[in-house]
């Protein structure tokens, strides 16, 4: 059978539509009790990265902070800040257009390693002078103005 060009036309956008649609992430400049600053190595670039990750079917963002901040970086939300950055850039994660959400947390003290070695392969808290340079999947610039207290959205 074949599918009339209209009817294969209207597919087409349909699956467009619902199949390429950006995802929603949120990472935290996470603090610990000493105000070290809490990074996780990715093991995909092997670079040093903000914790956070993409909200799941059904979770508010509220629930998506402290859940992901469990899971990679094995701490604990203690207080949850405010949004300071949003980033939309489709260039900026070479997986998927990803729009990200940037809060500041307190968090504690790792209390379990992280969940997926494969995905974490490290986690560290810095002295803002120990940061590394450069963060992986375009977060340079995120830390930098989250540490500056610049509210940013593009």
């Amino acid at each position: 059978m074949r599918i009339p060009k209209a009817a294969w036309g209207l597919v087409k956008e349909v699956a467009r539509h619902l199949l390429r649609r950006p995802v929603v992430g949120l990472v935290a400049l996470a603090r610990d009790p000493a105000g070290r600053v809490v990074l996780i190595r990715r093991g995909d670039s092997g670079e040093w990265g903000l914790p956070g990750g993409t909200l799941e079917w059904g979770e508010t963002l509220r629930a998506t902070l402290p859940r992901e901040l469990l899971e990679e970086a094995g701490v604990e939300l203690l207080e949850a800040g405010p949004v300071i950055g949003v980033y939309s850039n489709p260039a900026r994660d070479p997986r998927f257009h990803a729009v990200t959400l940037v809060v500041t947390a307190k968090v504690s003290a790792a209390v379990r390693p992280p969940m997926n070695p494969l995905e974490i392969l490290e986690v560290r808290a810095f002295e803002e002078a120990e940061l590394p340079r450069t963060l992986s999947h375009g977060m340079t610039d995120m830390l930098e103005r989250a540490l500056a207290g610049t509210p940013y959205w593009e």
